[in-house]
Formats: structure tokens, sequence, C-alpha cells
């Protein structure tokens, strides 16, 4: 029983350390995660802006982990080009383009204070 489920976690962090190591747009992502939680740690967010934080990164690393699994499955159903492989491979992106705007806005919401705070004290 624990040896399937040992290795259904070994496959999902095979899987995100794929996701990280090829994919450049998820490089970007931690590094701004990296940047924005050290700055939360830095100006002290409350647990309710650690939530939506930590929610906002879930979405956008989790979106992006599913548009690197519908590329790759496109990529082997369809090697040669066709305009619904594509059309496929622009829809998952646009997902997770929607998912990274709107991780910026709550950044934006959940910082802004802060930031200003740091300017006019």
């Amino acid at each position: 029983m624990w040896t399937g489920r040992i290795k259904s976690f070994r496959d999902a962090f095979r899987g995100l350390w794929y996701t990280i190591r090829t994919q450049q747009n998820a490089q970007i992502h931690l590094i701004i995660t990296a940047f924005a939680l050290s700055f939360g740690a830095y100006v002290g967010l409350t647990a309710t802006e650690w939530c939506l934080a930590f929610v906002a990164v879930a979405l956008v690393l989790g979106a992006e982990g599913l548009n690197t699994a519908i590329e790759e499955l496109t990529d082997l159903v369809s090697p040669d080009y066709h305009p619904l492989a594509g059309r496929a491979k622009d829809v998952a992106a646009g997902g997770v383009l929607v998912c990274a705007i709107c991780a910026a806005i709550i950044g934006v919401i959940i910082f802004g204070p802060h930031v200003a705070a740091l300017f006019h004290p």
C-alpha cells in the first residue's frame, strides 16, 4: 500500500523537477517566487497575506506544470505541425498567462501597502 503511494510522490517530484529543469518560464516563475517570498519575510506579511501569496504561487506553478504536460503530450501525438496541436499549446499557455496575471495582481494588492510603507514611514 505505502509503496504505491511513495512511488506516486516520487513520480510527481520527478515531473516537477522536469518542469523546472526544462521550462524557462517555470524558472522565471521560481525566481519571482523566491523574491516575493523573501520580500514577504522582510516586511512581515500577515498570515492571511502569506496564504494568498502561496495560493498565487501554487496557481502559477501548477498551471505551468499542466502546460508542460499538455505540450509534451501534444508533441507525442502530433510530431508534425498541425493547427489543432498548435491551438492546444496556445490555449494551455494562455491559461498560464491568466494565472500569472492574477498572481501579479494579488502581489500588487499584498505588497503594495508594504512597499508604500517603506517609502512613507
